[in-house]
């Protein structure tokens, strides 16, 4: 779960305990002193300002501290009293340029006039067309505080995509249409690059994962599923594919991944199902099928949540009572079990994709408030659909009935019931995969994200 660092500058020209005609001063230390106390709280780490910003020289010092500092995500600027707009704004246009994120933060009162501070450079940010956001709210409100934080975390992301690689094993998988990508828009619009590497050297690398290596990967298998799979030539390939992937992506300095699976190595080698389960329980962002939307959707939620994240297909919706079963082809993180059962070991299943054949995951997702999200193109324009949702566990005495119901009871399963207009939500989505995330929290940071990366927002 990611950490975002703001820069913090309080700014007002009637500071350094200058005094309103009543005997206070205008700018409240105790106040500004518990509001970055209660962003600490959340998880924001603060660079602090140490000089009340009013002129235009104390504006350029102190952005282009901010600018200068790789670290910084986004700055928050706190309203102490009234400013002169036309002393800062030139600083945070060019601050802005770098494409780190900007915030106006005005806490309620009528004294110290902070309300006039917020809204008349707010204004002018308006006026300029600088992006940014404004909040209007007290430190003890954490709605308020949640609104900060999101745009902070949806800062980070930003930040953190700039400059990153994501890699591809193969080409497109199961002909998918809806998960591929151009390089130069993705380029264009979050400054990844996209890599790519043939099969080959994956398999290569899988047969020549030593013993010894095999052998050290049981004590987490065991961790994680409480028993080790049967030995086999099919089992110890799939254990084989997942040491070859995380090589590969560590060699290559890969931020996340997608790969084909099938047709091609799920054939030739082994289904990627046990892999990318332990992938993503590693914490890395990944999808199967070449599908790039998915691979960055998987990503955000994963940098965004305390656990990690699975994706599988929108097996079945029932509209009624809004609730969704999420199925993937064996593939998901063996933590997520719940109280039904812990992770188990089964088989890919379909030999139609994927001769080979592999080790999978069988499990049923444990309870929580949640995220149902995922990144798509429509006529060549990124949008992403954000729902929330209730994760739940059937009752034990229909868990078996419920899994038959799909033909592939040894797949893994979510239940969830979203809060959304079902309708709604079903015209926009892009693939028949599911990103789930674990975290309430996630809906509004996904939404800043997408305000700040030029993703149209789907809010059904």
């Amino acid at each position: 779960m990611i950490t975002p660092t703001a820069g913090f500058i309080v700014y007002g020209v009637h500071k350094d305990g200058l005094q309103d005609p009543m005997g206070a001063p205008f700018i409240d230390d105790a106040l500004v002193a518990a509001s970055k106390a209660t962003l600490a709280a959340a998880g924001i780490r603060l660079v602090e300002h140490d000089v009340v910003v009013a002129s235009k020289e104390e504006a350029r010092a102190a952005f282009k501290r901010m600018k200068d500092d790789d670290a910084i995500d986004c700055v928050i600027l706190f309203s102490g009293t009234w400013v002169w707009a036309a002393h800062m704004i030139a600083a945070i246009r060019d601050f802005a340029m770098t494409g780190k994120g900007v915030l106006i933060w005005t806490h309620p009162g009528s004294q110290g006039w902070r309300p006039v501070g917020g809204l008349v450079l707010h204004g002018a940010l308006l006026e300029v067309g600088i992006p940014h956001k404004f909040v209007y709210g007290p430190a003890d409100d954490p709605a308020e505080v949640a609104q900060i934080a999101s745009f902070c975390q949806a800062a980070h992301l930003k930040q953190w995509l700039n400059q990153a690689t994501l890699g591809t094993f193969g080409g497109r998988g199961m002909g998918q249409t809806c998960g591929a990508a151009d390089p130069s828009q993705w380029m264009r619009m979050f400054g990844i690059d996209i890599d790519s590497r043939d099969t080959t050297d994956l398999i290569r690398t899988a047969q020549n994962v030593t013993p010894a290596e095999l052998k050290a990967l049981e004590p987490r298998i065991l961790q994680l599923f409480g028993k080790l799979p049967p030995q086999d030539v099919v089992n110890e390939r799939s254990m084989r594919l997942y040491l070859a992937i995380k090589k590969i992506v560590q060699r290559e300095k890969w931020d996340f991944y997608t790969i084909q699976s099938f047709p091609g190595l799920g054939d030739d080698y082994s289904a990627t199902c046990f892999a990318q389960s332990m992938m993503l329980e590693d914490r890395v962002g990944a999808s199967t099928l070449g599908d790039f939307n998915t691979a960055l959707s998987v990503l955000l939620l994963t940098k965004l949540s305390a656990e990690p994240v699975y994706y599988g297909d929108l097996q079945h919706i029932d509209k009624k009572t809004k609730e969704i079963k999420i199925i993937g082809d064996g593939a998901c993180p063996p933590s997520l079990a719940g109280k039904l059962g812990p992770a188990g070991f089964a088989e890919h299943g379909i030999p139609t994709e994927g001769e080979a054949g592999g080790l999978s995951v069988q499990l049923i997702c444990k309870v929580g408030e949640g995220v149902l999200a995922r990144l798509g193109r429509v006529n060549g324009g990124f949008e992403m659909v954000i729902t929330r949702c209730t994760i739940f566990e059937p009752p034990a005495d229909q868990l078996e009935r419920r899994k038959l119901e799909c033909g592939i009871p040894f797949w893994p399963h979510g239940f969830v019931t979203v809060h959304c207009d079902v309708d709604e939500m079903l015209q926009h989505w892009t693939n028949e995969y599911a990103c789930l995330g674990y975290g309430a929290h996630l809906y509004d940071a996904l939404v800043d994200f997408c305000q700040m990366t030029g993703i149209k927002a789907i809010l059904p």
